[in-house]
């Protein structure tokens, strides 16, 4: 166990008889107690100094500690929304995707539909001029037909007698 001021205080030294001057000694010995209680001092505000540092040093290394956590908490929960954005961005596109070809589908349907219906109607054109000419020449031949005037002729002369029928 380690000396205290005190115990140097107390000792006492057996005396001899050309023992060294007992002033001295004792002036000696005081100057160690301070020196001693000065050293004791010394390491009791440095052993508190160290006491209160590594407290610190503990709340620091648990703050470190969450921060560490927290910054892999946080990695993780980027790499999990990068991961959710990037399906959902494959979704978005292979809907977007089945959504152009429905209506590209649709689009050739509707073109092919519509090229249909135009065929049909060069079709009704073209028969319905074809009966129009028909119909046309035949009004011709009859315009040029010889009938035509004998009919008109007869109907004149109807209108003749009607007429004096009136009067």
């Amino acid at each position: 166990m380690p000396l205290t001021p005190l115990d140097i205080h107390n000792k006492e030294f057996a005396r001899g008889f050309r023992g060294y001057d007992e002033d001295e000694v004792n002036e000696f010995l005081d100057q160690m107690i301070k020196d001693y209680e000065m050293v004791i001092r010394e390491k009791k505000e440095l052993y508190d100094r160290v006491q209160e540092l590594e407290e610190k040093l503990e709340h620091f290394s648990n703050i470190e500690m969450t921060l560490n956590k927290s910054i892999l908490v946080a990695q993780e929960t980027a790499e999990d929304v990068k991961r959710n954005a990037d399906k959902e961005a494959k979704l978005i596109i292979k809907e977007s995707e089945k959504n152009a070809d429905r209506i590209i589908n649709e689009a050739l349907t509707k073109s092919r539909k519509v090229a249909l219906e135009i065929e049909e109607l060069k079709k009704q054109a073209s028969v319905y001029r074809m009966r129009f000419k028909m119909l046309l020449e035949a009004q011709l031949e009859m315009l040029g037909n010889e009938d035509w005037d004998d009919l008109s002729h007869s109907l004149n002369e109807r209108e003749g007698e009607e007429h004096y029928e009136n009067i």
